[in-house]
């Protein structure tokens, strides 16, 4: 039986339902994990500041946020980030460290059996 989403965003409802596509055809459970993680109500999204990307990642390792990049704090090494959105200052930082943003949907597309993924939230 397939689960209800009981979101109002038509993009947002076309994401999840990608995610749990690709995740069943690729055989990656990270994009399930993610797909759950953004049916949570928007109160409960995540909502991730630069400083804690850079405490927790090393060199260009790829990170996913399922939720909202904030520019809280600075970012002193190259990483990729996959988010759901990002605050105009985080993209700003990330790519000014040499970093690169990336949105989920375009990532899931491009590479959905990507591996030595860390989810933050």
């Amino acid at each position: 039986m397939a689960r209800k989403i009981t979101k109002t965003n038509p993009n947002l409802i076309k994401l999840i339902r990608n995610l749990r596509k690709k995740s069943s055809q690729e055989g990656a459970a990270i994009w399930k994990d993610v797909a759950r993680r953004l049916e949570r109500p928007t109160r409960n999204r995540a909502a991730v500041n630069i400083s804690k990307i850079n405490r927790y990642t090393d060199e260009n390792e790829t990170v996913v946020v399922p939720g909202k990049v904030l520019g809280s704090g600075s970012l002193d090494h190259k990483v990729q980030v996959v988010a759901l959105s990002f605050s105009q200052t985080a993209r700003d930082k990330i790519e000014g460290a040499g970093g690169e943003c990336l949105t989920l949907g375009k990532i899931v597309e491009e590479n959905p059996a990507i591996k030595n993924i860390r989810i933050i939230e």
